[in-house]
């Protein structure tokens, strides 16, 4: 009986790396397997079918403990952003100084340029923060993403098709559809099934474990899309760690905004916490397609930094 608690409380513990690991060991036998080629492409369709229920579930589920009066705007939100802003500058910058590393900075640029990630609230509730403006900040995030995406692309890639408003309008209907759409069920449930609502809520952790098995899906794409990738091995070593550097700055410069305007929580997982699965996307639609590796190996890693934010969170609350 001790070991199976002890088992169970290490999977609590530590859910994360372990929807993690279990992604990549899923993922492995069909990679190098060829026997299971067809039974991958079968399972390949119905995962199409189960991520975006399971994002949208998990969604869903946090949007129904929002307290929705407290969606406006602050502070810190434009804090965050303008931070943001500077740092995809400064990357930018970078691009043009160093040209002989342009793909290794337009993975990192990637990892900046995106919109916080649809999760961000789940994690902000976990860790104590406040959900409902760390929602208001995730729309905000996706609108001024939207503009800087389309924006930016243009200036790296001059033989990209990027017509400024026909991204922007189609980056913009991804995030709001899946934003937007668990968002009014939340407000509709809350507002005309309120005991359905209390109900959601007292599941303990339900969001967060709906979440994890999203981490492990996207971590099976993500060894995939490395795998497969035509990249040299030093440059995705460099990557993978220009990515892991990239996750404690933004993580860092998240923390100071935050000092700054009391917001300590929200502003580090607003600013380092990102879509990953948009950036992946829209550097394989207006970049060179190896670019995506920087936001798939950004994901372990701001998984991997949540994980140890809430064994940090836990053991505080024990002490």
């Amino acid at each position: 009986m001790k070991i199976g608690a002890s088992i169970m409380r290490f999977l609590k513990d530590w859910t994360l790396p372990v929807a993690i690991v279990i992604g990549t060991l899923c993922y492995l036998p069909f990679g190098f397997m060829p026997a299971l080629d067809e039974s991958g492409r079968v399972l390949g369709r119905v995962i199409d079918v189960v991520f975006p229920v399971t994002l949208f579930l998990t969604l869903f589920v946090t949007f129904c403990k929002v307290d929705f009066h407290q969606m406006r705007f602050h502070r810190w939100h434009f804090g965050v952003l303008l931070a943001q802003v500077l740092l995809v500058a400064a990357n930018i910058g970078l691009i043009f100084w160093l040209p002989e590393q342009k793909l290794l900075w337009e993975a990192v640029l990637t990892c900046i340029i995106g919109p916080s990630a649809v999760a961000a609230p789940v994690v902000v509730g976990k860790l104590g923060g406040n959900i409902s403006t760390m929602t208001t900040y995730t729309l905000l995030s996706s609108f001024a993403s939207s503009l800087m995406i389309p924006a930016v692309f243009p200036i790296l890639e001059p033989t990209a098709d990027v017509a400024f408003l026909s991204a922007f309008l189609i980056i913009l209907e991804k995030m709001l559809l899946l934003l937007m759409l668990p968002l009014l069920l939340g407000w509709l449930v809350q507002h005309y099934a309120a005991r359905v609502a209390r109900w959601i809520a007292s599941i303990p952790d339900l969001n967060f474990y709906l979440w994890a098995v999203s981490l492990a899906i996207t971590t099976g794409v993500t060894v995939k899309n490395i795998v497969h990738s035509e990249a040299t091995l030093a440059l995705l070593l460099w990557i993978a760690l220009a990515s892991l550097l990239l996750c404690w700055v933004q993580f860092l410069v998240g923390h100071v905004v935050g000092t700054r305007f009391g917001e300590l929580v929200n502003s580090r997982q607003a600013l380092f916490q990102k879509n990953t699965g948009l950036s992946i996307w829209v550097a394989y639609m207006y970049l060179n397609p190896v670019s995506s590796i920087g936001a798939g190996c950004y994901v372990l890693w701001q998984n991997i930094i949540n994980s140890l934010e809430f064994w940090q969170y836990r053991k505080k609350g024990d002490g």
